[in-house]
């Protein structure tokens, strides 16, 4: 429906005898359809998963900057897939200018911790790495695909799900740790603007929606702490009134 409001619209401007028919189409109300719900994992969860990156293994470092930059930045997975090493800046303070939806660049600053694991990587790869040279690589040393990170995340998943922990129910992928993010900087007071530019939304709206969930979260956690008070009688305010007591006993 929205591919054929657009080729209208088209159509109407182009030729314009067939306005008619294109106001028809246009007309033609969208179905309207629930929104999926938008899950993310707690900050125990987060550390669950990292949890199950192994100390030492031919990958390790890797992944765990990987996790890591996903988790600090929100970043979509086609962004940190087409991450470049002159798009890092490690010196202090850290940042990463990220290239988005619509070909706009952000800057997202870094943690320490997020700084380390990627120059530990890096390290690890050789020195003087050419600045145009993939962040992420395969063990071909080939850059690393939306499928390839998709893979690990999932692996790393799959590990805590055996690990015999109680795991997420949410199904972990890299766009869960975009939400996860979110929300975590909405829990810690981030204002929404701000986090809408740390994700690149181009629609407030769509930020907003991380906002409703910390409400209803709150909500939630607010029935739970609700005291029970038991149902006490209390005498009604007009009998406080000593004119109107006063009144009513001369009756």
């Amino acid at each position: 429906m929205a591919a054929l409001h657009v080729f209208y619209e088209y159509v109407g401007r182009t030729v314009p005898e067939m306005l008619p028919t294109g106001a028809k189409v246009a007309a033609i109300p969208m179905k309207r359809c629930p929104r999926p719900e938008m899950t993310f994992l707690g900050r125990d969860e987060v550390q669950a998963m990292f949890a199950c990156i192994p100390a030492q293994h031919r990958l390790s470092s890797r992944d765990r900057a990987l996790l890591m930059l996903l988790y600090n930045t929100g970043a979509r997975v086609s962004e940190v897939a087409h991450l470049k090493v002159e798009q890092l800046d490690l010196r202090s303070p850290a940042r990463v200018r990220l290239l988005g939806k619509g070909s706009k660049w952000r800057t997202c600053p870094l943690w320490n911790q997020t700084a380390k694991a990627l120059q530990a990587m890096l390290d690890e790869r050789g020195t003087n790495l050419p600045p145009e040279s993939p962040v992420f690589v395969g063990a071909s040393q080939a850059p690393m695909t939306r499928f390839g990170i998709y893979k690990r995340i999932r692996h790393y998943a799959t590990l805590w799900e055996a690990s015999g922990h109680t795991a997420s129910a949410a199904k972990v992928t890299p766009h869960v740790f975009r939400h996860t993010t979110a929300v975590h900087l909405l829990e810690s007071g981030v204002e929404v603007n701000v986090i809408r530019g740390w994700l690149g939304h181009v629609n407030l709206e769509t930020t907003n929606r991380y906002a409703e969930i910390t409400i209803r979260m709150k909500a939630e956690a607010l029935k739970l702490c609700d005291p029970i008070v038991a149902d006490v009688p209390r005498k009604p305010a007009w009998k406080d009134d000593a004119a109107m007591m006063a009144w009513l006993s001369s009756l």
